[in-house]
């Protein structure tokens, strides 16, 4: 099977192409990764709130803990300050889910920046190219002896445009079914370069076609 034609203007549309398809791909990573960045930028204020208000819990906890040393009143004292704890424990554990979701966000509309343009050109440029691969790889299977080479011959003479014809042969019907080697291997060569193929070594010979 072969991905690219033989060296030509076809060849340097193949490359082209795939060059483009690799750097689309890389322009929208970098994309996406801007968009990922910018979105979860948005979760730093929650995380510092989140922060800030461990820290606070923190200072009540201790608050607490020293509020219930004093004797006597310690249980009453330090009640208050538990319940401010708790408050702010809650605070901090709801802006931290918050800054969680809000990163998700970013890092989703990040693969969806990348995955939508670059699967929307894959769509477009993938199934030609593979469609290249299995005709090539289907004619490959053909072109194992000089025989094979009429074959092409004749698709060669029911595809190409007359005028290219002439430049092969006045009369290329004639010459094909005269056993010409000359004109049967520019035939099969102009169709085989289609299909990315060389003209086999089997076929750069001179002699009568098989059965001429």
């Amino acid at each position: 099977m072969s991905w690219y034609a033989r060296p030509s203007w076809r060849l340097a549309g193949q490359l082209a192409a795939d060059l483009f398809v690799l750097g689309w791909a890389l322009l929208w990573w970098g994309v996406g990764r801007m968009v990922d960045d910018a979105v979860s930028a948005l979760a730093a204020p929650a995380r510092e709130g989140g922060a800030a208000a461990r820290s606070m819990e923190e200072s009540f906890r201790a608050a607490a803990r020293t509020a219930g040393q004093v004797p006597g009143l310690g249980g009453e004292l330090r009640t208050p300050f538990d319940d401010a704890a708790a408050r702010t424990a809650e605070l901090a554990g709801a802006l931290g889910r918050q800054a969680i979701q809000i990163e998700q966000l970013g890092t989703l509309a990040g693969v969806l920046t990348f995955l939508l343009p670059v699967a929307l050109l894959v769509v477009l440029w993938l199934p030609r190219r593979v469609a290249f691969a299995r005709r090539s790889a289907a004619a490959r299977r053909f072109v194992d002896s000089a025989a094979d080479l009429d074959l092409f011959a004749l698709r060669a003479m029911a595809t190409m445009p007359l005028d290219q014809l002439a430049t092969i042969s006045d009369d290329p019907v004639a010459a094909w079914r005269a056993g010409d080697r000359r004109v049967i291997e520019a035939l099969a060569d102009t169709s085989l370069r289609k299909e990315g193929l060389p003209l086999p070594r089997t076929g750069r010979r001179g002699g009568d076609r098989p059965g001429a």
